[in-house]
């Protein structure tokens, strides 16, 4: 583990229960629930807690027990939680989530609305005073899928990061049983001017001159040209540090591969391409974004940064919940580097 001298990491986002049917089994016949919980946002901050970097956590959650419980689950995870709030309105966000195996995928199914998060007043928060001290914020695009509230949110905070000089990190993360697929695009292509460190390239409106979109027709595994001149056009328009997309290869619904590109310092880097089994695949995308702040953090090259990236997507693969629980950077970069051999 190690431990990364003046970086103060900040995320924001909804926690939310987790409830999964144990040993792959579907929700109509089982008759137990595994409790877990998690959240883009919050999968992050552990990821990287573990990783042995100072990382906090904002949420509102209700003021209860199962509140209470699921703060409690972030700190286990040596998160900071002090900037979180309780709240009298609202209830807990819950996903069900029944693991697929085999041919069989897996299915998340939402049961979050009027959470005490997506209903919360974020006008009252100073969001200066709230990110003061932190150099690194991270948020993702599930958060303006809530409400009209948790979209003020997002804009308060990436303002007032900007004033502060922070990094400024942004995964794309569309969820379709949240909003519309051109809402999506126009709404986060506003959030685009703020944002230095970007994952995924969809959703984003980026029209050419004739208004038609210049990543529409790309194909899902795109080739290192076709890669290269959608970030080109993007880190024209918005002047990214850095852009970060993997690429996953669906061979059944328990064994996958990855690989990623990853635009940085001008050029674009491809990935070695990763295969494995798939104990539980919710928090992948996540344990990829942590993985490449980690490895950006650490001062990294680009070669080591998108493969650490991948490979931190991968191991988390391996375990149960929506965390990725590694706490030394070594095994990652043993992955990385395609090494099985047992550590004594």
């Amino acid at each position: 583990m190690a431990n990364i001298t003046g970086v103060k990491f900040i995320t924001m986002g909804e926690l939310l229960l987790r409830l999964s049917p144990p040993n792959y089994e579907k929700i109509r016949t089982t008759d137990e629930f595994k409790v877990t919980y998690g959240g883009a946002e919050a999968n992050v901050a552990a990821a990287l807690a573990n990783l042995g970097v100072d990382s906090s956590y904002f949420t509102v959650v209700p003021e209860s027990s199962i509140g209470k419980a699921a703060i409690r689950y972030l700190r286990s995870n040596d998160v900071h939680c002090s900037p979180c709030i309780y709240s009298n309105e609202g209830r807990m966000g819950i996903y069900f989530l029944e693991e697929g195996f085999g041919v069989r995928s897996s299915k998340v199914t939402y049961d979050r609305k009027d959470s005490a998060f997506s209903k919360y007043d974020y006008s009252k928060i100073d969001f200066k005073e709230k990110l003061k001290g932190f150099t690194w914020l991270h948020l993702s695009g599930i958060t303006p899928a809530l409400s009209q509230n948790c979209r003020k949110l997002v804009l308060y905070a990436l303002k007032a990061a900007k004033e502060l000089g922070m990094t400024v990190s942004f995964d794309c993360n569309f969820r379709s049983a949240l909003w519309g697929w051109q809402e999506a695009r126009d709404c986060i292509t506003e959030f685009l001017p703020y944002v230095d460190v970007l994952f995924g390239i969809e959703p984003i409106n980026l029209r050419d001159e004739n208004g038609k979109d210049m990543k529409d027709g790309l194909s899902m595994n795109p080739s290192y040209k076709e890669q290269d001149r959608i970030f080109r056009e993007l880190h024209k328009r918005y002047n990214f540090k850095a852009i970060g997309r993997h690429v996953r290869y669906v061979h059944s619904g328990s064994e996958n591969s990855l690989k990623a590109f990853m635009w940085y310092d001008g050029e674009t880097y491809e990935s070695r391409t990763f295969r494995f089994n798939i104990l539980d695949r919710v928090g992948g995308g996540d344990a990829f974004a942590s993985g490449m702040i980690y490895a950006i953090m650490r001062g990294m090259n680009p070669d080591e940064i998108v493969n650490f990236a991948v490979a931190s997507s991968v191991i988390k693969h391996t375990m149960h919940g929506d965390f990725n629980i590694t706490d030394d950077e070594e095994s990652i970069k043993k992955l990385m580097n395609q090494e099985f051999e047992i550590r004594r």
